[in-house]
């Protein structure tokens, strides 16, 4: 096939130019399947990227977060339109937030009005430099925690008015998940979205894990702030002038707690798995036709400190059709220490690629040219 030529011409260049480790792609075209790979899964042994390979799916945990709180909407135990306050009285009650004007809908989007919860002090200085990430790698996050976290720094704008990518809002809503079923934000998406689609390689990562299953891929990482950066001055428009130097070798941080991820972003699974979840989101498989057509009901990110060309549905996005000549493409996806992924295909679910990289994302670009070069479009604008 020659666009799978054309998308393992990117994967080459990728590694070459941007100094990622590995990198692999999962390509599935009606019946066909086509899989490539460039660059290692282990700096040291030099072992090859393999199919098959456990990673942590970092933010595209939100869209499962989605699936099951639509879900409980179809069952009629909540409502999108559900004030926080209806199910956590004050919880968002404190700086400057109103629990009885965000809604769950809110949450979810992205639109609620709080602030970029990964910028937060109390996570920055545990994290962002290689010193402070050393140190606090295996810290466990506790539910409470994380809500204080969300709601640490004053609101970015009134509810609804405008996306602003938080972290804060889906443990929100994870927590609203808990509080609605009475069971684990875990137990729930198993019985909710895993078992139903049959993902047999996928899983919220326990608490306690540290580490991911075999087979995986080394994680790595240079994204970490200069020594001595105060992470109290960090901000959504500075944060990319206070990296680290370039050059300096990768960090090895395959194992480390995750709880910080929680309801945001702590799904373990593999590129495979992904394309079927995607499947299930984009075609309306998995969730009743009132629920689906909520979860892609979309808002612009302009302005939202996110990816460019794309608007933002219920923890899952769409590009804007402006920038792609009219075609309709949608995705999911996320970033976290040491890992990288994204899926993108056709509403109709048939034809898909999930791309895995066991570094943090460097540029929109390479994202960008391997959708260019699997569906034959042009993103501009």
């Amino acid at each position: 096939m020659a666009a799978n030529e054309n998308v393992q011409q990117v994967l080459d260049q990728t590694v070459a130019q941007l100094g990622i480790p590995g990198i692999v792609a999962e390509v599935r075209d009606g019946d066909r399947t086509w899989f490539g790979t460039a660059g290692v899964a282990d700096l040291e042994t030099r072992a090859p990227r393999r199919p098959g390979e456990y990673f942590h799916a970092g933010s595209s945990g939100k869209a499962f977060t989605a699936a099951v709180m639509l879900s409980l909407e179809a069952e009629g135990l909540v409502s999108l339109d559900d004030t926080v306050n209806a199910h956590l009285p004050g919880v968002l009650d404190v700086n400057g937030y109103a629990g009885d004007k965000i809604n769950i809908r809110h949450l979810l989007s992205n639109t609620s009005g709080l602030f970029a919860t990964g910028i937060a002090p109390e996570v920055s200085h545990r994290y962002a430099t290689r010193a402070g990430f050393a140190e606090h790698r295996f810290d466990r996050f506790t539910l409470d925690e994380l809500l204080r976290v969300a709601v640490s720094q004053p609101p970015v704008g009134a509810p609804g008015e405008r996306f602003e990518y938080s972290n804060g809002g889906f443990y929100i809503a994870g927590a609203i998940i808990e509080k609605v079923t009475g069971n684990s934000y875990a137990e729930e998406v198993d019985r909710r979205v895993v078992r139903p689609l049959g993902l047999t390689h996928t899983r919220v990562r326990p608490d306690e894990e540290t580490g991911l299953p075999e087979p995986h891929a080394r994680g790595y990482s240079t994204l970490f702030f200069k020594d001595g950066a105060d992470p109290s001055t960090i901000t959504p428009a500075n944060w990319e002038s206070l990296m680290e130097e370039p050059g300096l070798p990768p960090l090895d941080v395959t194992e480390y707690n995750s709880s910080l991820g929680y309801s945001a972003g702590n799904v373990v699974s593999t590129t495979g798995d992904m394309i079927r979840f995607f499947q299930a989101m984009t075609t309306g498989s998995l969730l009743p036709p009132a629920q689906h057509r909520e979860l892609w009901t979309t808002v612009s990110t302009e302005g939202g400190y996110w990816m460019p060309h794309s608007r933002y549905g219920l923890g899952m996005f769409e590009l804007d059709q402006r920038a792609t000549g009219g075609v309709t493409l949608r995705g999911v996806g996320g970033s976290v220490w040491g890992s990288y992924c994204f899926v993108v295909g056709t509403p109709d679910g048939r034809h898909a690629v999930a791309v895995h990289t066991n570094t943090e994302w460097k540029s929109w670009d390479p994202m960008f040219q391997i959708i260019e070069a699997e569906f034959g479009v042009t993103i501009s604008g």
